[in-house]
């Protein structure tokens, strides 16, 4: 769908008032956003939901369509939903920026909901398109998120938070890895994740006995020094 159309006729196709932004989370050293870029503004992906859409349907449909991604694990995280969440200064920008005419009883101009829902995928292994809607999209360090658009920064913090949350809860957060990866791996990604030092023995001894990881008979050949063990997610 065209801007202009989305702006003129969304509300006949889409739910007005709720939507879904989705984090997508990956790790290459640094924990990373994938971000889409649209008159200098970052975005999370996202859009409304169709009026004959599931939510699910909704979910992989606007993922797919701006990014090129198709996953299977989408979790929700929250519902964003102040009763003063309003971002029609921001929409009639756009509208404006893009020459389209603003009316300020646009769909668009009133309070609406966001259903939250966040992925961890491992940025080597995924395949990225870009879209007609969008300038830019890339891969962005959470270190150096700026000039977000609407309430998105919030939203990736939230989503850290959450992580961080997991993580204490015995989530291990191994799917922003390699399918074969050692203990120092996760360990490193563990400390980034929860920004504090983690004791490595204790961690490793932790993570083998959660029994959620298989030790392949072999080690990491490509690493200076002692090679250690690689470990496979059961």
């Amino acid at each position: 769908m065209k801007l202009k159309e989305f702006f003129e006729n969304g509300d006949k196709y889409f739910l007005p008032n709720l939507s879904i932004d989705i984090v997508v989370m990956g790790y290459d050293g640094q924990l990373k956003c994938l971000l889409m870029k649209n008159n200098n503004r970052w975005n999370i992906p996202g859009g409304y939901i169709g009026k004959s859409e599931s939510i699910n349907e909704a979910s992989n449909r606007i993922l797919n369509n701006l990014t090129g991604l198709q996953v299977d694990n989408l979790k929700l995280l929250s519902l964003f939903g102040d009763a003063n969440r309003n971002f029609g200064d921001q929409f009639r920008v756009l509208a404006e920026e893009n020459g389209i005419k603003w009316d300020p009883n646009s769909w668009l101009n009133s309070r609406f909901v966001s259903i939250i829902k966040y992925v961890l995928v491992n940025i080597e292994e995924v395949i990225v398109k870009g879209n007609d809607f969008y300038d830019e999209i890339n891969w962005i360090a959470i270190d150096d998120l700026v000039d977000m658009n609407l309430d998105h920064q919030e939203i990736i913090n939230t989503t850290l938070s959450q992580l961080r949350i997991e993580i204490s809860d015995g989530r291990t957060c191994h799917e922003m890895l390699p399918n074969q990866f050692t203990m120092p791996d996760l360990h490193q990604l563990h400390q980034v994740i929860l920004q504090k030092k983690i004791d490595r023995s204790r961690f490793q001894k932790k993570m083998i006995a959660n029994g959620k990881f298989l030790r392949l008979p072999k080690t990491k050949t490509d690493s200076p020094g002692r090679n250690p063990f690689l470990y496979t997610p059961i």
